[in-house]
């Protein structure tokens, strides 16, 4: 029995340490190429993750009074559901990115469809390969990290910031008012998602965090998108971020655990595996229709369909008389003009069809 322990003990180190290895080696080694691959037709319709009524209420970061300017990138496949809302999003990126209190830089849109479009002119863009076929295994974001990792080794960022940042964006956001960077001390800034939870799943997190590198809780509850975070922190995240999600897609345990949410857990996990911690700012932005009013925060996240009876009550999961939902337009862009939702419907709301008009009247040939 002592013989088998300590030969059970031996392996459970050396397995530990040959994780260890392979994503320090992954890490610090320079950004190859190592996966090209043809374009492909992407899944456009992205799944609804349900969303608790109470949620208790976030914190602040702190401020500095020197401009610390950050690049804004957002991943996005050729898709007509991706095209307009990246559209919308870098309408407002423009509107609010030199008025007072903005930190915000340049602009990229990482199209990971291996080719250019026809929006090369309208937004700043840079064309990524995407994975090989078959790879990404259905599971259409984990083109994202690959994505990441040839952008960071590729790209001419124009702007020379005394310390590069970078905030990692969605096309599904917008932006509402000038975005300071909320990062500071060596700390990333990020939103804190109700739903990754990693001491629920320290079991299955074991595998890629192993516990030589401490408590489980050093990983945070975040996912990729919105964070801001050094562009030197993250040249060494995005390829174990690119590894460890195809690890974990692979892993039928862990893919069953994280499902939709894997490449986010993938991220928090690589984060916190290069002694990355971040601030949690739940100001950060807002998702109607469980966030009510837009108040202090930066972003609207319009992930979560919005269906309201004609007298301003919430169906949701019921199609409700008056609805936006992203995913209604997911082979075609919306229309201008969208209908006002009726009177009694929250403001953040209001405010996210508001903006949306706004953008499909002012950019040209929406709709082509």
């Amino acid at each position: 029995m002592g013989c088998g322990n300590l030969f059970y003990s031996l392996l459970i180190t050396f397995s530990v340490a040959l994780i260890t290895y392979n994503i320090i080696i992954s890490a610090n080694a320079p950004l190859k190429q190592e996966l090209p691959g043809p374009s492909r037709s992407s899944i456009t319709v992205d799944p609804i993750i349900k969303m608790p009524l109470e949620r208790s209420s976030g914190g602040a970061a702190g401020t500095h009074s020197k401009k610390r300017l950050f690049h804004t990138a957002v991943t996005a496949s050729d898709s007509v559901y991706n095209t307009w809302q990246c559209r919308v999003m870098y309408y407002w990126f423009k509107k609010f990115k030199n008025e007072p209190g903005s930190e915000m830089g340049g602009f990229t849109r990482i199209l990971h469809s291996g080719k250019s479009d026809k929006y090369m002119d309208e937004i700043p863009t840079f064309v990524a390969n995407p994975l090989p076929a078959g790879m990404d295994q259905g599971y259409i974001v984990l083109n994202r990290p690959w994505a990441f990792v040839q952008w960071l080794q590729q790209a001419d960022i124009k702007e020379e910031y005394e310390n590069l940042y970078i905030l990692m964006s969605e096309p599904d956001h917008i932006i509402v008012k000038p975005i300071p960077n909320l990062s500071r001390d060596g700390f990333g800034a990020a939103f804190p998602f109700f739903y990754i939870e990693p001491k629920k799943y320290e079991s299955v997190l074991r595998k890629y965090f192993p516990v030589k590198k401490g408590p489980i809780t050093n990983i945070d509850p975040i996912g990729n998108s919105p964070v801001i975070v050094g562009k030197d922190s993250l040249k060494k995240i995005a390829p174990t971020w690119m590894n460890i999600s195809l690890a974990m897609k692979k892993d039928p345990e862990t893919d069953k655990a994280f499902g939709w949410v894997l490449e986010m857990y993938a991220y928090a996990v690589s984060s916190a595996l290069h002694g990355v911690s971040n601030i949690l700012y739940k100001d950060f932005m807002i998702q109607p229709p469980w966030d009510t009013e837009v108040g202090k925060k930066f972003i609207i996240h319009y992930t979560y369909g919005c269906d309201y009876d004609m007298k301003g009550k919430l169906t949701y999961g019921k199609i409700g008389e008056w609805r936006f939902d992203k995913r209604s337009y997911d082979h075609v862009a919306p229309p201008k003009n969208l209908p006002m939702p009726p009177p009694g419907v929250p403001e953040s709301v209001v405010t996210l069809v508001k903006m949306v008009n706004e953008a499909t009247s002012n950019i040209p040939n929406w709709g082509s």
